[in-house]
Parts: C-alpha cells; sequence; structure tokens
C-alpha cells in the first residue's frame, strides 16, 4: 500500500543546480497552454517519471480536466474524469499525495499504473485551482530530490494557473462593465481635455446622430449652436471642469450630428483622477424642454386671449345712454364685484351673454374662465355629461374619461344660456352644485369639490315654467338671487345712433369699406322700427348695408326693414309713439330710484349719482315727466 509523504529540502549539488536552471530557463519564456506544456515535458524529463499532466476542476468539485498532459515522451489531447477512485481524489483533499508502488491495486480504475506522485496547486489565497502529477509503470521511490523537484514545479504551475484565473476574472469584470457602460439607458462619454471624443456608448450615439465610426476625435464643442445662450452654458460648464469641479445637472443646447435637429441634455462631467480625460454622462430632456416651452406658450397666449376678452367684452362695449341700458349697468356694476348667483332674463337678440361676460370681467374672477353652455344645444340625454362629464365605461359609448364644464370652470365662471332647457333629472344635480358646491361624474363614486359662480340666462319666463311643472321652484329660487333684465332695443331707441355709429365702423373694417357717415333719413327709419329681433337683427341689418354701401354715407333702404313706411308722417307719427313709450320708461326708472333712496336726490347715496346725472338736471327731467308730487326733492336730510 502506497504511502503519503512530507517532503524535505536536501542539500543540493551542482549538477542538480544546473538541471533545475535549464528547467525553469525552458519554461520561462512561454505562457498558458504552451507553459503548461513546456512544464509537463521539462517535469518528466527532471523527474524521469514517463507520464506527467496538470489539471483543473472541471464543471464541479467532483471532476478535473487537463491543461497539459505528457504520456511516454509526447503531449496528448486533454481528457477529463470524475474524482471518485482515483489518487486525484487524495490530492485533492488538500495534501501531497506519493504512492511509490502498487497504485493499480489500490485503485483498480488506474490500469497499468504502478506509481503515482501529486500535489496540490492553489492561489495566492489558499484556495485549491487544480492539481500536478506524475505516474509510471514503474515504482516512484520517495527520494528527497524527487520531491524538492516536484515542488518547484507545482509552484511554477500554480503561479501560472493562478495568474491565468486572475486574467480571465478581469476579463470577465471588463466585459460586464463594458456591458453596462454601451447599454446602460444614460449617455456616457469620455472626451479629453481639448472636448475630443474618446469613447461613447450606444446611448450618447443615438441622442447625438452619430455612428460609431464616428466617435473617436469628433469634438463635443460641434454639438453647440452658435447662440448667445447656448454659449455662455456651456462655456459655464467647462470652466467649472477645468477648476476641478463637478458639474451639476447644466441643461445645454446641441444640435444632432446627423439631422441638425435641436436637442436638449442635462450634463454632468467630472475629470478623471489622472486628470488626462473627463467622465461625461447625459440625459436626453428635449420632450421636457418642449414641453415646458409650450405650457409657456399657450400660457402667454391664454393671458393674451384673457385680456383681449376684458378687452373686448367689459361695460365699454356695451353700447348706449339710454335709462334702461343706464340702469342694467347700474345694477351689474354693482353685482359683478360679489359672488352671487344671476340670472338674466331677456328677449333673444337683446346681448345676455355680453352681460354676463360683463359681469365676469368685472368679477374678482377675471383672470379665470368664463366656460359657457348652450343648454339648448344640447341634446337631453348628453347634458349631464356635458355639465358634470363620465367615468370611462359609464354608459354605452364612455370610451374614455371626459371632465366636465363645471369641472373646467372651477375658480371661474359658468354661463348657462338657455337654463329653461335643462331636463328636470339634471336639474336635481345643478340644485346640488348650487346648494353644496360639489357634484360627480356620471358613473363616479366620489364627489368632487368645485369653486363656481353661476351665470343663468333665459328668454322663457320661468315662473311660468315652474306653475307647469317644467321647472323646479327650488331651482328658480337658488338661480334668481339676483335677477336682471336686457331691455329690448324697442325700449332703448335713443341708443340706436350710437349703436350704428359702432357697428358700422366694424363692418367697414372688417369688409375694407369707407363710410363715415349715416343718413338722418336712415336713422329716423330705424328709431321707428320695432326691432322684434333685438341688437341681433340690427347687427344683420347694418351688415347688409354696410356691403351694399356705394359712398361715404350709409343708407338703410326702408325693404330692409319689413313693415316699415316711408312716409314722412308715419316717420312722425312713429317718432312721436317711440318718445312717449320711452319718457314712460324714463319715469318708471327714476321713480324706482327715488324710491330706493327714500326720495333723496343729493349726495353720495342720492338718486342723482346713481342716474349718474347732475342734481339739477333730475329735478328738471322729474318736472317734466311729473313725478314731483310725493317725492322728497331736497338733498340729504331735508324734510
Amino acid at each position: 500500500m502506497g504511502a503519503k509523504v512530507g517532503s524535505t529540502k536536501p542539500a543540493v549539488g551542482a549538477d542538480e543546480l544546473a538541471v533545475l536552471r535549464a528547467i525553469v530557463e525552458g519554461t520561462a519564456q512561454t505562457t498558458g497552454d504552451d507553459f503548461f506544456r513546456a512544464l509537463v515535458r521539462n517535469l518528466s524529463i527532471a523527474t524521469g517519471a514517463k507520464n506527467a499532466f496538470i489539471a483543473e476542476f472541471a464543471d464541479s468539485k467532483t471532476r478535473v480536466r487537463t491543461l497539459a498532459f505528457w504520456v511516454d515522451g509526447e503531449c496528448v489531447a486533454n481528457q477529463e474524469w470524475d474524482l471518485a477512485g482515483t489518487p486525484c481524489e487524495e490530492v485533492l483533499s488538500g495534501t501531497l499525495c506519493h504512492y511509490p508502488a502498487e497504485v493499480e491495486k489500490l485503485f483498480p480504475k488506474e490500469v497499468g499504473v504502478e506509481s503515482y506522485l501529486g500535489v496540490p496547486l492553489r492561489d495566492s489565497g489558499g484556495c485549491i485551482l487544480g492539481h500536478l502529477a506524475l505516474f509510471d509503470r514503474r515504482a516512484m521511490p520517495p527520494e528527497p530530490r524527487l520531491l524538492y523537484t516536484f515542488e518547484i514545479f507545482a509552484a511554477r504551475a500554480a503561479a501560472e494557473l493562478g495568474r491565468i484565473r486572475m486574467l480571465e476574472q478581469l476579463r470577465q469584470s471588463e466585459e460586464r462593465f463594458r456591458d453596462l457602460f454601451d447599454e446602460a439607458p444614460i449617455a456616457y462619454v469620455h472626451e479629453d481635455l481639448e472636448s475630443r471624443f474618446i469613447r461613447a456608448n450606444r446611448t450618447a450615439m443615438r441622442i447625438l446622430g452619430i455612428t460609431p465610426e464616428q466617435v473617436t476625435g469628433t469634438v463635443g464643442m460641434s454639438f453647440i449652436p452658435d447662440t448667445p445662450d447656448a454659449q455662455r452654458r456651456v462655456k459655464e460648464a467647462f470652466e467649472s471642469i477645468g477648476k476641478g469641479t463637478d458639474t451639476g445637472g447644466v441643461v445645454l443646447e446641441l444640435r444632432r450630428k446627423d439631422n441638425g435637429q435641436p436637442i436638449w441634455i442635462q450634463w454632468w462631467s467630472r475629470p478623471d483622477p489622472g486628470g488626462q480625460f473627463t467622465r461625461t454622462m447625459f440625459i436626453d430632456i428635449t420632450e421636457r424642454v418642449l414641453m415646458e416651452q409650450e405650457q409657456a406658450r399657450l400660457k402667454a397666449q391664454n393671458a393674451y386671449l384673457l385680456e383681449e376678452i376684458r378687452a373686448d367684452h367689459n361695460f365699454d362695449e356695451i353700447v348706449g345712454q339710454s335709462v334702461a341700458l343706464r340702469m342694467l349697468l347700474s345694477h351689474l356694476s354693482r353685482v359683478a364685484e360679489t359672488d352671487a348667483t344671476v340670472l338674466i332674463q331677456g328677449e333673444s337678440g337683446t346681448g345676455k351673454e355680453l352681460v354676463a361676460r360683463a359681469v365676469h370681467s368685472g368679477s374678482r374672477r377675471a383672470d379665470r374662465p368664463l366656460i359657457k353652455v348652450n343648454c339648448a344645444a344640447l341634446p337631453a340625454n348628453l347634458v349631464e355629461s356635458e355639465l358634470f362629464g363620465h367615468e370611462k365605461g359609464a354608459f354605452t359609448g364612455a370610451i374614455a374619461k371626459r371632465i366636465g364644464r363645471f369641472e373646467l370652470a372651477d375658480g371661474g365662471t359658468i354661463f348657462l344660456d338657455e337654463i329653461g332647457e335643462i331636463p328636470l333629472d339634471v336639474q336635481v344635480k345643478l340644485l346640488r352644485v348650487l346648494q353644496e358646491r360639489e357634484f360627480e361624474r356620471i358613473g363616479g363614486t366620489r364627489p368632487i369639490k368645485v369653486d363656481v359662480r353661476v351665470i343663468a340666462a333665459t328668454n322663457r319666463n320661468l315662473l311660468e315654467a315652474v306653475a307647469g311643472k317644467a321647472f323646479r321652484d327650488d331651482l328658480y329660487y337658488r338661480l334668481n338671487v339676483f335677477p336682471v333684465r336686457t331691455p329690448p332695443l324697442r325700449e332703448r331707441l335713443e341708443d340706436i345712433p350710437a349703436l350704428t355709429t359702432h357697428m358700422v365702423a366694424k363692418f367697414a373694417s372688417r369688409i375694407g369699406r369707407k363710410i363715415t357717415s349715416v343718413s338722418d333719413a336712415s336713422l329716423a327709419r330705424m328709431q321707428a322700427y320695432r326691432w322684434p329681433g333685438n341688437i341681433r337683427e340690427l347687427e344683420n341689418v347694418i351688415e347688409r348695408a354696410v356691403i351694399l354701401a356705394d359712398g361715404p354715407e350709409l343708407e338703410i333702404d326702408p325693404d330692409m326693414l319689413p313693415g316699415s313706411h316711408d312716409s314722412s308722417e308715419s316717420e312722425r307719427i312713429s317718432k312721436s309713439s317711440s318718445m312717449h313709450r320711452l319718457e314712460a320708461v324714463e319715469r318708471e326708472h327714476i321713480e324706482t330710484v327715488l324710491t330706493r333712496t327714500r326720495g333723496v336726490i343729493e349726495g353720495p347715496q342720492g338718486a342723482a349719482k346713481i342716474l349718474g346725472l347732475n342734481p339739477s338736471t333730475l329735478r328738471f327731467r322729474m318736472k317734466k315727466l311729473g313725478i314731483l308730487s310725493g317725492h322728497r326733492t331736497a338733498s340729504s336730510g331735508e324734510g
């Protein structure tokens, strides 16, 4: 039976040293597979053993494969075998193993093998990497010089095997880092101190529009557009690098190399510790920058439109100085600055939407949206969805969530035109908004709070609709907080000259005509007409007349006013009748104001102040209209 033996260092003579030197020199100039083949050949020569091999673990600790195999004077193909039942199993348990003879008896698998010598190969940390072994058909006595020589070769083999393992680990590590660099979703670039690219990953190449062949030598500054802001930003960024400090997410504007399209990046860079290049990374923020630019544009556009609306739809656009109109404007100026619900009633074409815009424009919500809903124009089954919105899948056809008009008007004003056309089932929800300031979308499960001022308008008699059960009485009283009436044009005939002048200027400018005046006969004819279509009809007549005009003075042909007569007597009678009607309206208005002021004419709370008249002028009008009797005509404080 063989024996495991240790080794001692014998005295080495000159001949042995010469042999060892020759062996060492024979393997000194080779590495890798060549080294291992030279090693086992020289080991066989030095020891006299016919066979030698160096092996490493295969796929597991129970199997080995050779790296070089010397058999009977030549290198043969490498082999693999299981360790069980072989002397190699004992070697790889961690000890030098020497069987001088009878190996085949001890290990029947080793046919024809008489002796065996093996030693484990360890790395610098003591971990077993494989083993070096000799075997022969002859006995192999345990001579000290044999063991000493064998250990020298084993040390050299272990060092090379460790070196190869380390190189492989470095290769794998480098490959992993290369993959991380090349495939990273963030762009990475290495640049020299002159901003020339040394290396760039795929993300960087995609963002910058360059190919792998264009990377080396590309100058980073070539991507910067020649604009003052872009040049300033990059100058500041490079100055920070020159000071040895990190950049902190600088936003730079670039131009792609392939198509010149603008891109924006957020850029970080820091110098390499050796100071020979910079390591740069950046992310593409083009979509974010474009979105912010679009938001800024829309914000500016919205501010412009709001300003335009205020300019086009304020009190100044309500043209006229009639008593009826001045009374309306007086009411609007008072209610506009509050949040009270306003109910505008009046015939079609009397400017109810313009009144709603004037109220909104004069309110604290003027910089918020005014959302208009024409209730009469909506199908009955869509009114609720239009006002309050719906969730996706709330009903057939609801393929996406819809935001309702009340939600859009949050913080602003909603104008419900033709409120009398809303179905009864929707009126319940509308009442809830007015009472609770909340609603639910169709298909929704949670209430949505809103802060909305409601202005409603109708040309119907809502009280009659309430009596006929077509309109809820509780909703009516919620809407009727501050009712205002838009007077029909027949009640403000003295405003026709001013309205005509205003409309002529608007349509003449639009069409490109130069009209400087309106004939007296045309104005008299228009003031004699009853205008069943109100302001809307007047607009149509003026526009048609401007289109047909032949000179600088506008003529309104009698045919444009159905039922009008061209006789002076008829015009005189009509004008007289109109004057009587106007006097009646004026008398009623003055009496209403005097009642409110308890007969006080002068002073900051007097009737003259409210009507915008001089006190003496008001007294003259009262005397002419016969309303002095029964009213106090003294200034505030008189009896």
